[in-house]
């Protein structure tokens, strides 16, 4: 499940992935409102909430993930200011230290007791 979370910072954009994210899920809920953000005049600020019951992505949303990467995504690099991923999960940290080269712009990892401290980060 992906759910927007709306009490953030206007200039931020936050996400929580929990259990089983599905092709629909990310084309329906994440794809349109970050589309509208790379489409806007402003910098990307987004938050990552990778809690503890996530289970996985489905290849299908992991495949719009890459399309979106690999069109739009690559014609405004210089958009992506910040991203915090908040998570305690092992995988997404090594993940992270792994290909965070890969993600435009800065990134840091937080564990999930530091929520707030990646909003500020964002948010500064």
């Amino acid at each position: 499940m992906i759910e927007l979370l709306d009490e953030l910072p206007d200039d931020v954009l936050g996400f929580r992935f929990s259990g089983h994210v599905t092709r629909d899920e990310y084309t329906q809920t994440l794809l349109p409102v970050l589309k509208q953000r790379v489409d806007g005049d402003g910098k990307i600020r987004m938050l990552v909430v990778i809690d503890d019951a996530f289970e996985k992505f489905e290849a299908g949303a992991l495949w719009e993930d890459a399309k979106f990467g690999l069109g739009s995504g690559l014609t405004h690099l210089g958009k992506w200011e910040r991203t915090a991923l908040v998570s305690d999960t092992d995988w997404a940290r090594h993940a992270i230290g792994l290909f965070g080269w890969m993600v435009p712009g800065d990134i840091r990892v937080f564990p999930l007791a530091e929520l707030d401290a990646a909003t500020a980060w964002l948010d500064g």
